[in-house]
């Protein structure tokens, strides 16, 4: 490069202001010469792709992304643009100028060689079984790509993150910043499509047939995972082929010894009913405990194996529903998406006093929606966010007896693990105690207020508990009532019983308690690495109770965590946090 081309450069880095790609949002780029050119074509070009109605025409515009960025790439990364990056004045907002085209450039590639794996998805409009075969073997096949996509974009961000933030040209800095969080999202986005490339062919019998334990969860019973397991079935797999067979109520599935051993501490918190009877098999909110132990229960009773389990619910069938359209039962009752869930927690108790009949009733809406899993995936633009929204609201769990597969589920949401690693975590488990059918009413918030961080690597939190008992005025069948906790006893009608638990960050330490604003005493345990701090609360008809926990916790730069259990109202949370003296928080 010639002096006078230098000096144009360092012209334009001294009083014109910078901005670099947004990939989602809008360019302001001045970057002088023609790597401004080459990042403006290539944002122009990623705008015309992403916004595109087909996605057959999104080809051609990812080429031109992919061309202009490399230029821009080629432009930024010689010795002449070291020399600039590395000058007074100019060498700041230079090396993030040079470190946004490198991140564009790679981004662009990534996108477009995803593109090609991901074509054939996106332009299906359905599928038949023979496609799903199809579609199965062009995952299997796609997964590398994406898994190499997800290092190249961590790889690009991580770069870009090491360039000066604070250039003194503030465009150029909002450029930097709003890249880092499009590569942030990018890669999680990228990740997601990742494992369900690497975990779908497997699970969905890509290899040979597969069967999975499957428990219709009753949220109207609370426990851990979700809720008592009204019914249960098995799901075959076999070349994308998916069935439901054996449906049953989950009378019987007990074993007179436990069927398999958690360690010591699950033992002393939940006893040996937890791994021989499936009424209480999911009190722990780590999914994988339930599921080996339901598998287990299976095998044991019928002397057949299975290749893990899963786990859904009433509202979980619904959001199936919004796919499949409504299934008619044998009677001619339709069972839609607007009505399965009131139909099956809280009116089959009022239709059916005979619990037999509710079982069975509960076993053909069941059985109807199963009939038709396969109308779910036959279309693929449709199935992707609603599977996104089952697996954000823990509706469906999986577990799989392969350890291969079952790492790669384990760190994603849909294994429904209870993280053992460090950092702040506030979550509120509730098992119903009592018996009842209540928990349908039941309303939850949770409030994580984090303080700020002190020099001795600490801080104080406070969490704060609300569980209202919101039962409507007037009778509820015997069965939604029933104390059977204490029979003997008289209770008012909607009375409940709940074993309420939080499970603290690791590392926290309890400072105190006050219930309904009295101070009180919990059961101090650990599970997993989180400390836990349970008691039981009675609660009469309507009646709130308040729980609030005074904790001392690390630091920690990782977000805070505060998951929900899938019940049947939405837990309510806020988080309020003071960063005074805190790191930065991680990626």
């Amino acid at each position: 490069m010639r002096v006078v081309n230098r000096r144009r450069i360092a012209v334009f880095g001294l009083t014109l202001p910078a901005a670099g790609l947004v990939l989602a949002g809008g360019w302001s780029a001045y970057l002088g010469l023609s790597a401004r050119d080459h990042l403006e074509a290539a944002k122009t070009a990623l705008l015309l792709a992403r916004d595109t109605d087909d996605p057959r025409q999104m080809a051609g515009p990812l080429a031109d992304a992919r061309r202009h960025a490399a230029e821009a790439r080629q432009l930024t990364s010689g010795r002449d643009w070291w020399l600039i990056a590395h000058a007074p004045f100019v060498g700041d907002a230079a090396a993030t100028v040079g470190g946004l085209a490198e991140a564009v450039a790679e981004i662009s590639d990534v996108l477009g060689g995803v593109y090609q794996e991901a074509a054939p998805f996106m332009a299906a409009k359905s599928l038949s079984v023979h496609d799903t075969r199809q579609v199965l073997d062009r995952l299997a096949a796609a997964s590398p790509t994406l898994d190499d996509g997800v290092a190249r974009v961590a790889w690009a961000r991580d770069r870009l993150a090491a360039t000066p933030a604070d250039t003194g040209v503030g465009q150029l800095d909002q450029a930097r910043e709003t890249v880092l969080e499009e590569a942030d999202r990018l890669r999680d986005r990228l990740r997601s499509a990742a494992d369900a490339a690497a975990l779908l062919p497997p699970m969905l019998g890509h290899d040979g047939p597969r069967r999975y334990f499957l428990a219709f969860q009753t949220n109207a019973e609370s426990r851990a995972t979700g809720g008592l397991i009204g019914a249960y079935g098995i799901l075959s797999a076999d070349r994308g082929k998916v069935g439901v067979t054996r449906l049953s109520a989950d009378n019987g599935l007990e074993s007179p010894k436990p069927v398999i051993d958690h360690g010591a501490a699950y033992r002393a918190r939940y006893g040996p009913s937890a791994t021989s009877m499936l009424s209480v098999s999911n009190l722990s909110p780590h999914f994988p405990y339930a599921a080996a132990t339901w598998t287990r229960l299976w095998e044991r009773r019928f002397g057949q194996r299975l290749d893990g389990a899963i786990a859904t619910d009433p509202i979980g069938l619904s959001y199936l529903l919004e796919l499949i359209g409504p299934v008619t039962l044998p009677d001619g009752e339709a069972v839609t998406a607007g009505n399965v869930v009131d139909l099956t927690e809280r009116t089959a108790y009022e239709r059916y006093p005979d619990r037999g009949d509710r079982k069975k009733f509960l076993i053909t809406v069941a059985g109807a929606v199963s009939e038709q899993i396969g109308k779910a995936l036959a279309d693929p633009q449709r199935l992707l966010p609603v599977l996104s929204r089952l697996v954000d609201e823990r509706r469906i769990q999986v577990w799989s007896s392969d350890a291969a597969v079952e790492r790669r589920l384990a760190a994603t949401p849909l294994g429904g693990v209870l993280p053992g690693r460090p950092g702040p975590f506030a979550g509120l488990v509730v098992n119903n105690s009592a018996g009842s059918k209540l928990d349908y009413y039941l309303q939850r918030s949770v409030t994580y207020d984090l303080g700020a961080c002190q020099a001795d690597g600490t801080r104080a939190t406070t969490v704060r508990v609300r569980l209202d008992n919101d039962v409507p005025r007037g009778a509820l069948p015997d069965y939604v009532t029933a104390r059977l906790d204490s029979p003997q006893q008289r209770h008012a009608p909607g009375s409940n019983l709940l074993w309420v638990s939080l499970y603290a960050s690791p590392g926290a330490r309890l400072s105190g308690v006050r219930l309904d604003g009295r101070k009180s005493g919990v059961i101090v345990e650990a599970e997993r690495s989180h400390p836990v701090y349970s008691t039981l609360l009675e609660f009469a008809p309507r009646q709130a109770r308040t729980l609030e926990f005074k904790l001392v916790e690390p630091v920690s730069a990782t977000p805070p965590a505060v998951p929900a259990q899938p019940l049947v109202q939405p837990q309510r949370t806020r988080i309020t946090e003071n960063d005074q003296g805190c790191p930065a928080p991680s990626s």
